[in-house]
């Protein structure tokens, strides 16, 4: 079996500084961010809920494209997972034996990249393509679901940074080439099953 990868050379010094700067915050404040970084993700969830209803009550083709938003983000957690078996990277909090606010995931829940900074990244730049003020609270929110990751130790700052990297290219790629179609897709879609979801009645 291939050993797994060490990421600590890359940026474990900055991860350590992080952490011991969790250590000293107070307890309230790491309270907050260690459940932003348990049950964030359920606020992009929300958000597409939001983007959705605001499409189909204007009757907007963008509703097709708020419809494909999950699809999307499922996609670039795909593609992070992918990488996660290819790079096979231990987590930091067992590489370098630290005190995490979070519990140490089981060695082979590898760390690179970040599967919640992928989520988050490919939600929010999917969300970007059908509402453009949905999509920057969704972007302000991912990179905070990024860095609270570092925070509570669970990933390098590297991993959390190539999280988003392959979310929000991902979610880009996929968002640019349903919003092409949309009108045509919509079209497709309002003569079929799915018509009540495009335009409110």
């Amino acid at each position: 079996m291939t050993p797994a990868y060490n990421g600590s050379g890359v940026d474990g010094n900055a991860y350590i500084d992080v952490t011991d700067i969790a250590h000293q915050a107070p307890g309230w404040l790491n309270d907050a961010i260690a459940a932003w970084s348990v049950y964030g993700l359920t606020l992009f969830a929300v958000l597409m809920v939001a983007a959705w209803w605001r499409a189909r009550r204007t009757g907007s083709p963008s509703a097709v494209t708020a419809l494909a938003v999950p699809l999307i983000t499922l996609g670039g957690f795909g593609v992070d997972l992918l990488l996660k078996l290819v790079v096979r990277e231990d987590r930091p909090c067992q590489s370098l034996h630290v005190a995490v606010l979070e519990s140490c995931p089981a060695p082979g829940d590898w760390s690179f990249p970040s599967n919640h900074a992928a989520i988050a990244a490919a939600a929010a730049v999917a969300l970007l393509y059908v509402s453009r003020p949905l999509g920057a609270v969704a972007v302000g929110a991912a990179v905070l679901m990024a860095a609270s990751r570092v925070w509570v130790g669970v990933h390098y700052p590297h991993d959390v940074l190539a999280g988003l990297a392959v979310g929000a290219l991902v979610a880009a790629l996929c968002a640019r080439a349903v919003r092409r179609r949309q009108g045509t897709l919509a079209e497709r879609l309002r003569h079929g099953r799915l018509r009540p979801l495009l335009t409110a009645p």
